[in-house]
């Protein structure tokens, strides 16, 4: 499909189309790790409940900042971004929150399989983007990869010891 938008971006066409669905795919998979992020905000309970309720709601104000990035820079290629949330998950290859699980431990045990799964993604997008010859692109996606493992560690630390 071809970018409908014309852009002065000397990015040859063929390569952007790859990388607005490689963005949209991103975007998908972050703006699904988001909504999940903030539905154990919501959701969680327990005796840590109000330093993990604000440490959710952080974590998702940081993951939403970098879906508004990505959405701008796959339009800015001349794409449209498919960031509806059920766009997002028709497409997210972030696994279901698990149903039932509110207990403080294990909703940051399932979100940080979550933040892992999607830092993985995110590396793997850094490497296509680079292929495609726009370091612009793999430089977003690296900032998000670093500041998802920077929260995956956050999440462990709650985990660990």
């Amino acid at each position: 499909m071809a970018t409908p938008f014309p852009t002065r971006i000397d990015i040859p066409a063929d390569k952007r189309e790859k990388l607005v669905a490689l963005l949209n795919q991103q975007l998908a998979d972050t703006f699904d790790l988001f909504s999940q992020t903030k539905f154990a905000h919501w959701n969680v309970k327990g005796p840590n409940f109000i330093a993990l309720h604000k440490l959710f709601d952080e974590l998702a104000e940081e993951v939403e900042e970098h879906v508004d990035e990505i959405a701008e820079r796959l339009t800015a290629l001349g794409g449209v971004a498919h960031g509806t949330a059920r766009q997002a998950a028709a497409t997210s290859r972030v696994p279901e929150f698990p149903a039932g699980t509110h207990k403080g431990q294990e909703v940051v045990a399932a979100l940080a399989d979550r933040y892992a799964a999607t830092s993985k993604l995110s590396r793997e997008a850094i490497d296509k983007a680079e292929g495609l010859g726009d370091k612009d692109t793999a430089d977003l996606f690296t900032g998000l990869s670093r500041d998802l493992d920077e929260a995956l560690y956050f999440l462990e630390s709650h985990l660990n010891g």
